[in-house]
């Protein structure tokens, strides 16, 4: 996969919650540039910049505590691993996608 960068947003739940979400990830993409912080916020982000991983096993990446709305942007591929990686880790509904010309955005809710 060439460079990539891979925007999460991150709204319900709380800071560990966003936290778990996003060492789920790190299987695939490896540390993120940006990790959600803030204990107050409400929408937290999180970026992932770089080649990421061709074969990432499923990690275990801990139990969320409420439904988190997550939104994965950026390349068409590394939404799809993205997707799959949540899918795979978490129970997981998909509500959406959008796509422009190179990017692709989807949206789905992590249920504990």
């Amino acid at each position: 996969m060439s460079d990539t960068q891979l925007t999460v947003t991150l709204s319900g739940g709380d800071p560990d919650d966003a936290r778990t979400v996003v060492r789920a990830l790190e299987g695939t993409f490896g540390r993120p540039d940006q990790s959600p912080s803030g204990e107050e916020a409400t929408v937290r982000v999180a970026t992932f910049t770089g080649e990421g991983r061709q074969e990432a096993s499923p990690a275990d990446a801990g139990r969320l505590s409420a439904p988190v709305n997550v939104t994965v942007q950026g390349p068409p591929e590394a939404v799809r691993r993205a997707s799959d990686t949540l899918t795979r880790a978490f129970s997981a509904r998909d509500e959406g996608t959008a796509s422009g010309d190179q990017e692709q955005e989807r949206q789905l809710l992590l249920e504990p």
